[in-house]
Protein backbone atom coordinates (compact mmCIF):
# COMPACT_ATOMS: atom_id res chain seq x y z
CA UNK A 1 0.00 0.00 0.00
CA UNK A 2 1.29 3.47 -0.86
CA UNK A 3 0.48 7.12 -0.30
CA UNK A 4 1.66 10.25 -2.11
CA UNK A 5 4.81 10.10 0.08
CA UNK A 6 5.61 6.53 -0.95
CA UNK A 7 5.13 3.02 0.33
CA UNK A 8 3.40 2.63 3.68
CA UNK A 9 3.06 -1.09 4.31
CA UNK A 10 4.18 -4.41 2.87
CA UNK A 11 4.23 -8.05 3.96
CA UNK A 12 7.35 -10.17 4.28
CA UNK A 13 5.41 -13.33 5.11
CA UNK A 14 1.89 -14.30 6.12
CA UNK A 15 2.63 -12.92 9.60
CA UNK A 16 5.39 -10.30 9.32
CA UNK A 17 4.51 -6.80 8.15
CA UNK A 18 6.60 -3.64 7.86
CA UNK A 19 4.76 -0.33 8.26
CA UNK A 20 6.29 3.11 7.66
CA UNK A 21 5.33 5.78 10.17
CA UNK A 22 6.57 9.33 10.41
CA UNK A 23 9.24 10.09 13.00
CA UNK A 24 6.67 12.17 14.87
CA UNK A 25 4.17 9.28 14.99
CA UNK A 26 6.82 6.86 16.23
CA UNK A 27 7.89 9.27 18.99
CA UNK A 28 4.28 9.90 19.98
CA UNK A 29 3.38 6.21 20.26
CA UNK A 30 6.80 4.68 21.05
CA UNK A 31 6.00 3.48 24.57
CA UNK A 32 2.66 1.95 23.54
CA UNK A 33 4.23 0.34 20.48
CA UNK A 34 7.09 -1.18 22.49
CA UNK A 35 4.71 -2.41 25.20
CA UNK A 36 2.46 -4.19 22.69
CA UNK A 37 4.84 -7.12 22.29
CA UNK A 38 3.94 -7.58 18.61
CA UNK A 39 5.87 -4.58 17.30
CA UNK A 40 9.57 -4.16 16.79
CA UNK A 41 10.98 -0.62 16.59
CA UNK A 42 14.47 -0.11 15.19
CA UNK A 43 16.14 3.13 16.33
CA UNK A 44 16.54 5.52 13.41
CA UNK A 45 14.11 3.63 11.19
CA UNK A 46 10.76 5.00 10.01
CA UNK A 47 9.57 1.41 9.73
CA UNK A 48 8.01 -0.67 12.48
CA UNK A 49 7.66 -4.43 12.13
CA UNK A 50 4.51 -6.20 13.30
CA UNK A 51 4.07 -9.92 13.95
CA UNK A 52 0.46 -10.91 13.29
CA UNK A 53 -0.37 -13.80 15.61
CA UNK A 54 -3.97 -12.95 16.55
CA UNK A 55 -6.99 -11.08 15.25
CA UNK A 56 -6.18 -8.24 17.66
CA UNK A 57 -2.80 -7.85 15.93
CA UNK A 58 -4.58 -7.36 12.60
CA UNK A 59 -6.80 -4.73 14.26
CA UNK A 60 -3.66 -3.00 15.52
CA UNK A 61 -2.17 -3.07 12.01
CA UNK A 62 -5.30 -1.48 10.53
CA UNK A 63 -5.23 1.22 13.21
CA UNK A 64 -1.56 1.95 12.55
CA UNK A 65 -2.12 2.11 8.78
CA UNK A 66 -4.72 4.78 9.49
CA UNK A 67 -2.26 6.59 11.77
CA UNK A 68 0.41 6.38 9.05
CA UNK A 69 -1.87 7.84 6.39
CA UNK A 70 -3.05 10.65 8.64
CA UNK A 71 0.44 11.46 9.92
CA UNK A 72 1.87 11.66 6.40
CA UNK A 73 -0.92 14.03 5.38
CA UNK A 74 -0.69 16.25 8.46
CA UNK A 75 3.06 16.19 9.09
CA UNK A 76 4.86 15.33 5.85
CA UNK A 77 8.61 14.94 6.01
CA UNK A 78 9.64 18.46 5.06
CA UNK A 79 13.29 17.48 4.87
CA UNK A 80 12.41 15.46 1.79
CA UNK A 81 14.06 12.34 3.15
CA UNK A 82 13.25 9.10 1.46
CA UNK A 83 12.44 6.13 3.62
CA UNK A 84 15.52 3.98 3.93
CA UNK A 85 14.99 0.26 3.47
CA UNK A 86 12.50 -1.44 5.72
CA UNK A 87 13.48 -3.30 8.87
CA UNK A 88 13.68 -6.64 7.06
CA UNK A 89 16.39 -5.19 4.81
CA UNK A 90 18.20 -4.06 7.97
CA UNK A 91 18.12 -7.59 9.37
CA UNK A 92 15.78 -6.42 12.10
CA UNK A 93 12.75 -8.60 11.53
CA UNK A 94 11.43 -10.97 14.13
CA UNK A 95 13.76 -13.79 15.05
CA UNK A 96 12.30 -17.19 15.82
CA UNK A 97 13.47 -18.27 19.25
CA UNK A 98 14.00 -21.90 20.15
CA UNK A 99 12.81 -22.44 23.70
CA UNK A 100 12.93 -26.24 23.44
CA UNK A 101 15.59 -26.61 26.14
CA UNK A 102 14.05 -24.14 28.60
Amino acid sequence: MSSAQGEIVHFHSDRDVDLRLTDRAIRRFAKDLRDSGVIRIVPGSQWVTLRLDAASDVDLLLTLVSVALQAQQRWPDLAGRHAVGCNDQRGAGFVKADFGGV
